[in-house]
């Protein structure tokens, strides 16, 4: 996934300057939250090339979905490819820290792709490492950040590595609602973890697993292809 344009079934994303290319990661947040027919009002924390922003106004025709990008090059890529979509009336950048965004709406939906390395060593290209590390946005300021814009009934959703996710479950005052451990193979150890929460309690969150590959060579699981069947143009 490290070339110029990356073409899903309804829409395209360039990202040659962008500090962050498409990745699984985006594609599984993207595909995973659970978007409600009601949702009016989402927003992508992060949105780096507009990836998740766009999948998540292809999987609701009446929503309005704003990005927000720290990075410049990336949100000029995201505004670009927000423009060239079959929804760019949809569609919105912000290009700027999610905790100086400001708006009088608050948002049914949250999602983000954050950066998750903490402490590890730094890449030379200060985009690269902003979009990587969380210098610019902590585990606990992305909760703070989703707990002051969401609405009292509305949902974030979140993936970040396997031995972040006590950490982030931990980080803000939001409720647990769904967890799902995500594998690259059969019977191995979870990578990432998709986690969704709600300012309301809802009771015990369910757990639940997703295993990418299938254990032959390049294949991948019906599960992994039925989550992202809507998207990847391999996936009929």
């Amino acid at each position: 996934m490290g070339a110029d344009s990356f073409r899903f079934k309804q829409f395209e994303v360039c990202q040659q300057r962008s500090a962050m290319k498409v990745g699984t990661d985006g594609v599984l947040i993207g595909a995973w939250a659970s978007v409600q027919p009601e949702d009016r009002k989402i927003l992508d924390i992060g949105t780096g090339t507009g990836l998740i922003a766009l999948m998540l106004a292809q999987r609701n025709a009446e929503a309005q979905v704003v990005g927000v990008e720290i990075d410049a090059e990336s949100a000029a890529h995201a505004r670009e490819n927000f423009e060239n979509s079959p929804w760019s009336d949809r569609l919105c950048i912000e290009e700027c820290a999610v905790q100086e965004f400001v708006t009088e709406q608050r948002f049914d939906l949250i999602v983000s792709n954050p950066p998750y390395f903490v402490d590890s060593l730094k890449c030379t290209d200060d985009s690269r490492t902003t979009a990587r590390h969380t210098d610019t946005l902590s585990f606990a300021e992305l909760m703070r950040s989703a707990s002051r814009l969401l609405k009292p009934e509305g949902r974030f959703a979140v993936i970040v590595p396997a031995e972040a996710a006590l950490s982030v479950i931990s980080a803000g005052s939001l409720h647990l609602l769904r967890r799902c451990d995500v594998l690259t193979k059969p019977k191995g150890q979870p990578k990432r973890v998709m986690l969704e929460f709600s300012p309301r309690f809802a009771g015990a969150a369910t757990r639940e697993t997703l295993t990418i590959g299938d254990g032959t060579a390049g294949g991948y699981s019906a599960e992994y292809k039925a989550l992202t069947r809507e998207f990847y143009l391999k996936f009929d």
